[in-house]
């Protein structure tokens, strides 16, 4: 999941489709209906997390640095960096994950509305 106004976030869901060789991943906005409901049954804060979020079938989830690196693990070619920088504090990663995420929008910018998939790449996105 993500945040679906993001543009740091609209981008990254682009790199993960463009680079997901083995079809793994789907994605819903933090924002939706789905989004708000898989949260809620995981009783994830979204004010508290409000970036990504990667839910494995169940009630298995990853958040901030942990998801990215988990979803960096699945991906060709990403795989040894997800790696290594698994190698850092948790502590440490979150606050650079922290620093991006704070400042995203700032740096990024931020559409008025959730970005709405293309016909092809519809099946990948949950509703």
């Amino acid at each position: 999941m993500f945040d679906g106004v993001c543009n740091l976030c609209d981008r990254s869901v682009q790199f993960i489709i463009k680079h997901d060789t083995a079809d793994l991943f789907r994605y819903a906005a933090l924002q939706s209906e789905i989004g708000q409901k898989l949260t809620s049954e995981r009783g994830i804060d979204t004010a508290n997390v409000d970036s990504i979020i990667l839910i494995e079938p169940g009630l298995a989830y990853y958040i901030k640095s942990d998801a990215a690196l988990q979803i960096g693990a699945h991906l060709k070619g990403y795989r040894t960096l997800s790696k290594f920088f698994k190698l850092f504090p948790l502590g440490f990663r979150n606050l650079i994950y922290d620093f991006v995420a704070r400042n995203r929008y700032h740096w990024y910018g931020k559409k008025e509305a959730c970005m709405v998939p293309t016909k092809e790449l519809r099946a990948k996105f949950l509703t």
